[in-house]
């Protein structure tokens, strides 16, 4: 398991990596809302769950894409606007899909696909399937009225849903101190009735485990359960630059989760060869999803026709 999870960080992290080298020659077509930082929390998350799970996120969803399972030239080609992206090159960065392993479309709306995912956890009850659905959205998402009222019937419904909370301290420019007059966010999950808990450290290990405890509980009709999980974004909201001149944050408030890097950590567990093999697995592979997408078709005027509602 512990290859299996450095695999997946380190996949995140060097195409992201990749992405923001390539971004400023104009090259990739959509507005970019990079994970770098944040993967521990997809990867702890989804290494717990089953291919037949779902999650819904958000649009900064690279990591959640990857690590349930999308497939990275489809990632990559669809931030290039080909053909042979995930949505045929109609919905960027923040539109990514992959149903057949149970990445369900994104959103650029905030706090839009808590809802989403608490209605496919009432279809998955009312099937009566034991799979169950994983619900990833910001601290800022907390803050819309959908969150209330889906946090809401998830728990009067006792749905087979998992909330996390990704809180990486800032909406935007705006810190969560700044926003919210009690910057608890589990102790609004509690008050309706839901288990909650905060998660520390960004710890994709101890994530991990949590989550397959509670998948089972879950599964075994426990209804939902929220993570609010402790998280940095070490990019700028958008784009793939550092941000630190704009004055709402500073270097030293990120060098402790910059010291406690998750990839680092994970990679420093591993046999020194195994790491490098996984390390040029991935090197090529993220290689072979640039090159891709490079030579990929552009989408055929028709398609402006194709999908619309």
């Amino acid at each position: 398991m512990l290859e299996r999870l450095y695999r997946s960080l380190y996949r995140i992290r060097r195409l992201e990596e990749a992405f923001a080298r390539v971004y400023p020659t104009d090259k990739i077509k959509s507005p970019i809302h990079l994970s770098i930082g944040q993967e521990a929390v997809s990867v702890g998350v989804c290494a717990a769950l089953r291919l037949d799970d779902v999650v819904f996120g958000t649009y900064r969803g690279h990591a959640l894409y990857l690590a349930k399972g999308g497939d990275m030239k489809a990632m990559a080609a669809e931030l290039y606007g080909k053909a042979t992206g995930c949505t045929r090159g109609k919905g960027g960065s923040m539109h990514l899909i992959s149903t057949e392993v149970g990445m369900m479309g994104a959103s650029a709306v905030v706090g839009t696909t808590i809802a989403n995912a608490v209605g496919y956890a009432y279809a998955l009850q009312y099937q009566g399937r034991d799979a169950l659905v994983a619900s990833f959205f910001g601290d800022g998402g907390s803050e819309e009225g959908v969150f209330a009222e889906s946090l809401n019937f998830a728990a009067l419904k006792c749905l087979p849903i998992l909330f996390i909370c990704e809180n990486n301290g800032y909406a935007i420019h705006t810190s969560q101190e700044r926003r919210q007059g009690r910057p608890d966010i589990c102790a609004r999950a509690r008050a309706y009735g839901i288990p909650a808990e905060r998660i520390e450290h960004n710890d994709v290990l101890y994530l991990f485990e949590r989550t397959r405890t509670v998948a089972a509980k879950i599964r075994a009709g426990g209804g939902p359960h929220f993570f609010e999980v402790m998280t940095y974004r070490w990019r700028e909201h958008v784009g793939p630059n550092n941000d630190f001149h704009l004055g709402y944050r500073t270097e030293d408030e990120a060098t402790p989760w910059i010291e406690a890097d998750q990839v680092t950590r994970l990679g420093a567990m591993l046999l020194p060869e195994r790491r490098e093999q996984i390390q040029e697995e991935v090197e090529a592979e993220v290689e072979a999803a640039l090159v891709f997408a490079e030579e990929s078709p552009e989408p055929e005027p028709a398609e402006l026709y194709t999908d619309v509602l």
